[in-house]
Order: C-alpha cells, then sequence, then structure tokens
C-alpha cells in the first residue's frame, strides 16, 4: 500500500496561484491512479481531479476545469496539481489519494466507481483577500 504526503499548501489571494505535491512512498506508486480531493469542515470530501497511472490522461471536476492541471512524475513517485485563478471557494484542506486498483482510470476516479486504497494528511489551502 503506498503511503502519501501532500505539501504545498498555504494562505493566497484570490487570483494567485499555487502548487500542491504529493509524495508516495512503500509501494508500486506508477501502477496507480493517483486523484486530489478537497474538503471544508463540516462538509463531504469531494474529487477535484485525477491522473492516469502513466501521466498521458486526466479528469477534472467541472469547478475547477480550466483553471487546475493534475501531473506526475512517477521516477520520483510524485503528483503535482498546479492551482491557477484560484477563487475563495477554492478553500479547503486537500487530499491526495491512490486508487484502489491498478491501472484504473482517472474518470473512475472522479465518479468514485473504484475507491481509494490510500489517503495523504491533507494540506490546507486558504484563499482570501
Amino acid at each position: 500500500q503506498v503511503q502519501l504526503v501532500e505539501s504545498g499548501g498555504g494562505s493566497v489571494q484570490p487570483g494567485d496561484s499555487l502548487t500542491l505535491s504529493c509524495a508516495g512512498s512503500g509501494g508500486t506508486f506508477s501502477r496507480y491512479v493517483m486523484g486530489w480531493f478537497r474538503q471544508d469542515p463540516g462538509k463531504e470530501r469531494t474529487f477535484v481531479a485525477a491522473i492516469s497511472w502513466n501521466g498521458k490522461s486526466a479528469y477534472y471536476a467541472e469547478a475547477v476545469e480550466g483553471r487546475f492541471t493534475c501531473s506526475r512524475d512517477n521516477a520520483k513517485n510524485t503528483v503535482y496539481l498546479q492551482m491557477n485563478s484560484l477563487k475563495p471557494e477554492d478553500t479547503a484542506v486537500y487530499y491526495c489519494a491512490a486508487d484502489r486498483y491498478p491501472f484504473g482510470t482517472p474518470h473512475a476516479m472522479g465518479r468514485g466507481s473504484t475507491g481509494v486504497s490510500s489517503w495523504g494528511q491533507g494540506t490546507r489551502v486558504t484563499v482570501s483577500s
């Protein structure tokens, strides 16, 4: 099972950019779809983005499509979330996740069809003027 550690969160102003990183260890990172989810206090955790095991395709929630970009470097066992044009409603704790089964698809993770095998501890993003 992959262990995940996120980093890169912080406080920014609306319109700013931020890049989150998620480092994986202890498993075969490169075989799994990796995703990002976010959660506000008192609300459910929601899907943000996912990237295929080989980095060739990604899937995004409608709320972030066109502003966020998910990428990965399997040589470094790391997945990234580049967030541009940040809005106050993007404020949340962001979690990295590994797909439950190897060689899945980002679309399946986004639709909740496969489940998650590992979660990171989360990194907080605050967007406020």
